[in-house]
């Protein structure tokens, strides 16, 4: 009797392991695997006038869709960690009249802490002349600077010239922005409003809707690719408008439309945007002192993401609950593939 309550007890245990097998095994199946990776975060405040404050890394959400992932490091990118690469890219159609500004810029290049290094490039002919590399020598990049040129070339697209910068940088683990100087107008690939066709006419004179073209310009079918590209590869674009040469520089219509490929761009990436409309600005200064702070508050954020079968980009949102902060980060991460 005895022998047999011992032998029910054990098929008893036994159940309760397999059960217990069971269950673990199909919550190791719905967990899925993680990779680490990591981006560039700005804290902001939400006003101006408030101290930023400061984050820590329990106080950082991250959803990649319905997931929500895990923070293993907030590192401000101060100290050892606060290494930056920096490019001044102007736009070679912006019209001379920002002459005013450069003197700005080279205040602003020379007042940088030596653990920024600094480029000077001009965007032409969808692709860019360098005329100066990473070097922590500021007065070296400062004194790169020039007017730009005023010049319409056969192929000028900020959007081109901003993906050749982008896929030619050498890929580094320190911050890599760019502050872009633009109108944003694609010349190359834009449609012009101004070489729209009147609508074609039908027997007795009657306009043909269906055979017009369209009058309507849209914004850069490239925008979407540098915006891509520099996520890819972990790009943050900074720009400011400034006003560009010729005809369709003057055009507002070209202009607010420039404004929202470049703008678009800088929103995705975790950039900031400067304009006054679609005019100049008198100076960029206060514009160049908001840039310093948003380097002044950034951290290296790292988290463990879900991976595609391919490697790609993977659309993840930031936020946190602490309060009066406003973070600024990339829209998407690059996410190898899952083993």
């Amino acid at each position: 009797m005895k022998s047999s309550k011992l032998v029910l007890g054990l098929s008893g245990t036994l159940c309760l392991l397999a059960l217990s097998v069971g269950t673990l095994q199909s919550q190791e199946n719905a967990t899925p695997s993680t990779v680490q990776v990591h981006m560039v975060i700005t804290d902001q405040a939400l006003s101006d006038n408030s101290e930023v404050p400061a984050l820590r890394p329990e106080t950082i959400n991250v959803k990649q869709g319905k997931n929500v992932l895990k923070v293993t490091q907030l590192i401000p990118a101060q100290g050892d960690n606060a290494v930056l690469q920096l490019f001044i890219l102007i736009d070679d159609t912006c019209d001379p009249v920002i002459g005013t500004n450069i003197g700005d810029l080279r205040d602003f290049i020379n007042a940088q802490p030596a653990s920024t290094l600094v480029g000077v490039a001009y965007m032409s002919n969808a692709t860019i002349q360098i005329t100066q590399n990473f070097t922590a020598d500021h007065a070296l990049a400062a004194k790169a600077l020039r007017l730009p040129r005023g010049n319409l070339s056969a192929m000028d697209s900020p959007y081109l010239s901003l993906i050749s910068l982008v896929k030619g940088w050498p890929q580094q683990k320190v911050r890599r922005e760019v502050l872009v100087i633009t109108d944003g107008i694609d010349r190359l690939r834009g449609e012009r409003s101004s070489s729209s066709q009147f609508p074609s006419r039908g027997p007795g004179g009657i306009s043909n809707p269906s055979r017009s073209p369209s009058t309507m310009p849209a914004m850069s079918p490239d925008a979407d690719t540098a915006s891509r590209n520099s996520q890819r590869y972990g790009v943050i674009v900074h720009s400011i408008y400034a006003v560009g040469a010729g005809r369709v520089g003057r055009n507002a219509w070209e202009a607010q439309l420039g404004q929202s490929g470049i703008a678009k761009i800088s929103d995705e990436t975790g950039g900031e945007y400067f304009a006054l409309g679609t005019q100049n600005a008198v100076s960029f200064k206060p514009y160049l002192e908001r840039l310093q702070k948003i380097f002044d508050n950034q951290y290296y954020l790292v988290f463990q993401a879900v991976p595609g079968k391919k490697d790609g980009l993977q659309r993840v949102n930031i936020s946190t609950q602490v309060p009066n902060a406003d973070i600024a980060a990339a829209d998407n991460v690059w996410v190898p593939a899952g083993k």
